[in-house]
C-alpha cells in the first residue's frame, strides 16, 4: 500500500520480512482508559481523605498491634481497674474526639495513692463512687501497664477487653488511628 493510501490508524513495522499491519487504539478507547484512570485517582484520593478511625492497643516496647476496633467520634472508652492499695474500683472514662481521647470523667470509691485528692468532687455515681468531670484533658496516646492484681479492662462502646490477658500483663499504648480504606488493602497483598 503506497504511503499516500495509509489511514491515520494504520502503520507498517519497517524493515521486517513479514510486514504486519497494526491498528492503533481508537480515540474512544484512549478516552475510556483515561477516564478510568481519573476515576480511580479520585476514588483513591477520597479514600485517603476520609479514613475510618480505629482504636489501637499496641505493645509499648515493640509497637506490635495487639488488637484494634473501629470507633467513631463520641465512642466511649473506659479504662477500669482495681486500685492496688485501696482495693476499690477506678474508672477513667474517655470519649473519641477527632483522632484523640478526651477524658470526660474519673470515678473512684476511696482516696488513696495516685487518686485525685485535690480535685473538686463533682458528685457521686449511682453506685456511690466519687465523680470528677473534665473538659480539657485530651490525649493522643494513653500508656497503661495492665496488672494481674489491678485486673485492667478496656471497654470500647459496649465491648469489653481484658487488657491483662491481651497484653500478657506488659505495658501498652492506646491510641486512635485513621485507617484508610486503600491503605488497609495493601496489608493483604
Amino acid at each position: 500500500m503506497p504511503s499516500s493510501e495509509r489511514t491515520a490508524t494504520d502503520y507498517r513495522v519497517p524493515n521486517q520480512r513479514n510486514t504486519v499491519t497494526r491498528t492503533r487504539p481508537s480515540r474512544t478507547v484512549l478516552v475510556a482508559v483515561l477516564f478510568g484512570l481519573v476515576v480511580a485517582t479520585a476514588l483513591a484520593g477520597a479514600a485517603h481523605a476520609t479514613g475510618s478511625p480505629v482504636l489501637v492497643v499496641s505493645d509499648a516496647d515493640t509497637g506490635e498491634e495487639l488488637f484494634s476496633t473501629p470507633v467513631e467520634n463520641g465512642t466511649t472508652v473506659t479504662l477500669e481497674y482495681m486500685h492496688s492499695v485501696e482495693k476499690t474500683t477506678v474508672r477513667d472514662v474517655y470519649v473519641v474526639d477527632d483522632g484523640s481521647l478526651r477524658m470526660t470523667r474519673m470515678e473512684f470509691s476511696s482516696f488513696g495513692w495516685g487518686l485525685p485528692a485535690r480535685e473538686a468532687i463533682d458528685g457521686r455515681t449511682d453506685d456511690g463512687a466519687y465523680l470528677i468531670t473534665f473538659d480539657t484533658r485530651t490525649y493522643e496516646e494513653l500508656s497503661v501497664v495492665p496488672g494481674t492484681v489491678a485486673g485492667h479492662t478496656l471497654a470500647v462502646g459496649d465491648t469489653e477487653y481484658d487488657l491483662v490477658d491481651r497484653s500478657n500483663a506488659t505495658a501498652v499504648r492506646i491510641s486512635i488511628e485513621d485507617r484508610r480504606a486503600l491503605g488497609t488493602l495493601s496489608e493483604y497483598t
